[in-house]
């Protein structure tokens, strides 16, 4: 079968394109009424091609490099393209369809090609390297955010291959390509693999133990793919939500084989692809100087070496393994009375019970008092407005990327615009699963820009007319998401390079993941957490069990996590002569040699579905989200001893960190705000590893 000619690339924007202007909407929304793909893949095009001639002529010119002709010209480069793929990225992984995938295949090499032409240009690097010597030399008179620009340039440019030879360029252009196409593909694979490992029902009766509500949603989910009967589509991480209340064994057990053997076989079989992506991220490593993958990601994190990572989660393995076959050796006792032995599917099943019967909490129970949308305006908005005075106005006059999402107007405590925050909230075909939050505008004195952020969930839509109920699990995530979110909003710095988000991948889960935190205090869960049927609140008891069960199944939740993070090392710690026959018997011998192998818990993603580490950016970077918990707990802690959730601590919050972005060193940032260095032992009190 031949294969179809590329379409020709266009050499400029078509009359009609709306990319070619910043949008009239407020805050620049991208107006998305108007933009098709095509406009997308035309802006994405040309926006290469524009910004190329701007480094051109940044390159060109005969004036000696200076900061304002050199870094701060680079800053301001590439307008069109960032527009096109804020957009075109967005739809990708929350919008898809078979077009959209086809120019994603198109463009993904073409991009992967654009940035190295970039950073391997040696005399755009020879440009930056001398404001770099004068910097360095004290001869600049440069502020300390414009000081650090320098910095992170230079060192942009060193990491990604600056200083090679004519052939290691070369080489590294090869490589990137090649690692371009087969991320794309990996997440691709996942898309279309996850949505064919959705679990159908045709009796009913198989159902018991969920309510009626989700019975409905698992319905309408079927309906909505032209199915008969009732549809358990899969979420991203191993665990399935649905496996905590099915009575139905042999349901639990189709549910989560489906989930931890998706992408694993057939067509769309990520195995391969993973282990070429380690291969070449390897060969990559060694190319630029580091001896594996791993280390080369950890020069520019917090961490700034593996021996760092390795420090920590060599705390953490021993003490989660001993605390999770603890609750297993409980669990399996629920399930011999029942006649049969604990198996994976069981697990969250039996954990329940352990905390209906141990602690009087039934989270299953809950979701009545977790409604969509008083979680986030009552819950979310108001912990925001509590902390740092900001208020959310709905927009429905402005239009986002498809009919689920809606958009809000954001303003200070004096009632100053501060941005647009768009909300994405339910599952769908074509979205990748998980949760996330991600701009289509940010915050930049040097543009004058203010912050456009959303954030992306994939909840069961209830049937029509009825509320839409969250699981305490998706309450946190609504609250950590928006936590990114806050960090997007609050951003007030000079430089694009640094904007809200844009801080190392090892600090970048520390904000949200206090931001978790609120979820549970008395005077933001007081607030949103009424019945969705009586308007009774949730009674305080019932808090107070949920609070005394905190540590029931800490054991299994940090080994699954320990076990992904664990992996994505194992993968990324390989050397370029390494070549991966079995991918998964290659899973099953890292987890044995970390020390993190229990059958009764899997980990939180294995190798094929492991969408953060092979198409996304937490490649050999897993580890953050512990690495930030450390400075979220101690973050918490120094709330507590302030005074809680009060305008003042929020002040101190926001304008020490979250404001400052990358624009400041973060673990300077964070001493900032609490006062001494991080401090491991409140996470180990917390997740009961002391």
């Amino acid at each position: 079968m031949s294969t179809p000619a590329a379409e020709p690339a266009p050499t400029a924007l078509s009359a009609d394109n709306p990319l070619a202007d910043v949008s009239p909407l407020p805050h620049r929304l991208p107006p998305f009424p108007d933009l098709t793909l095509e406009h997308c893949r035309e802006a994405l095009l040309v926006g290469m091609a524009q910004q190329r001639a701007e480094v051109a002529a940044i390159v060109g010119d005969e004036e000696p490099a200076t900061f304002e002709n050199t870094v701060v010209a680079m800053e301001r480069s590439g307008a069109l393209l960032r527009r096109a793929q804020a957009v075109f990225y967005a739809l990708s992984s929350s919008n898809s369809s078979d077009r959209l995938r086809e120019i994603e295949r198109e463009v993904a090499p073409l991009a992967a090609a654009h940035s190295d032409a970039l950073r391997l240009d040696p005399q755009l690097f020879a440009r930056i390297d001398a404001v770099h010597d004068r910097v360095r030399s004290g001869d600049h008179g440069l502020d300390p955010e414009a000081v650090r620009l320098v910095e992170r340039y230079h060192l942009d440019f060193v990491l990604s291959g600056a200083r090679l030879d004519d052939a290691g360029r070369e080489r590294l252009r090869e490589l990137n390509q090649q690692l371009s196409r087969l991320s794309t593909t990996f997440g691709q694979n996942l898309v279309v693999a996850t949505e064919a490992a959705a679990v159908l029902v045709t009796d009913r009766a198989q159902l018991a133990g969920l309510s009626d509500a989700e019975v409905e949603a698992a319905g309408v989910a079927a309906t909505d793919r032209g199915r008969e009967g009732y549809l358990l589509t899969l979420v991203l991480p191993s665990g399935q939500p649905a496996m905590a209340k099915l009575h139905d064994r042999e349901l639990r057990r189709r549910l989560h084989e489906a989930s931890v053997t998706r992408a694993s076989s057939g067509e769309h079989d990520n195995g391969p692809v993973a282990a070429e992506i380690a291969h070449l991220r390897a060969v990559r490593a060694r190319l630029l100087g580091f001896d594996t993958h791993a280390d080369l990601v950890a020069a520019d994190q917090t961490a700034r070496t593996s021996a760092a990572v390795d420090e920590l989660l060599s705390t953490l393995v021993a003490p989660a393994v001993r605390n999770a076959r603890a609750e297993g050796e409980v669990l399996g006792e629920l399930a011999a009375a029942d006649g049969v032995e604990l198996a994976p599917w069981d697990w969250a099943y039996y954990s329940e019970q352990v905390r209906r019967d141990r602690y009087a909490v039934d989270t299953t129970a809950l979701r009545p008092w977790f409604e969509l949308d008083r979680v986030l305006v009552d819950g979310v908005f108001h912990a925001a407005r509590l902390l740092y005075g900001y208020t959310f106005t709905p927009r429905p006059d402005l239009p986002g990327y498809h009919p689920d999402v809606r958009v809000w107007e954001v303003a200070d405590a004096a009632g100053e615009p501060v941005g647009l925050y768009l909300g994405d909230f339910f599952a769908r075909d074509g979205k990748r699963g998980g949760a996330w939050m991600s701009s289509f505008v940010t915050q930049s004195r040097l543009m004058g820009t203010t912050p456009v952020v959303f954030n992306v969930m994939n909840v069961t839509r209830a049937a029509a007319g009825r509320p839409t109920l969250l699981t305490l699990d998706e309450v946190t995530t609504l609250f950590h998401e928006f936590g990114h979110t806050l960090h997007g909003l609050s951003s007030a710095v000079t430089y694009p390079r640094f904007s809200g988000t844009s801080v190392p991948r090892d600090f970048v889960e520390f904000p949200s993941q206090v931001n978790e935190m609120w979820a549970l205090w008395p005077e933001v869960l007081d607030h949103y957490a009424r019945h969705a049927d009586s308007g009774e609140p949730l009674a305080r008891e019932v808090v107070a069990a949920i609070e005394a069960a905190a540590l029931w199944g800490e054991g299994q939740a940090t080994l699954e996590y320990l076990a992904a993070t664990l992996l994505d090392q194992a993968w990324h710690r390989i050397g370029p002569d390494t070549v991966v026959e079995d991918p998964l018997a290659f899973e099953a011998a890292a987890l044995q040699e970390a020390g993190v192998a229990y059958d009764l818990v899997p980990p939180r993603y294995r190798t094929t579905y492991f969408q953060h580490v092979f198409s996304g950016g937490y490649a050999a970077g897993y580890y953050s989200y512990i690495w930030s918990e450390v400075l979220d707990a101690d973050t918490v802690e120094w709330f507590k001893a302030n005074g809680g959730l009060t305008r003042a601590n929020g002040a101190a919050f926001r304008d020490k960190l979250l404001s400052r972005g990358g624009s400041v060193d973060p673990i300077g940032a964070f001493r900032d705000v609490v006062g001494h260095d991080p401090d491991p032992a409140p996470l180990l009190a917390r997740r009961g590893l002391g």
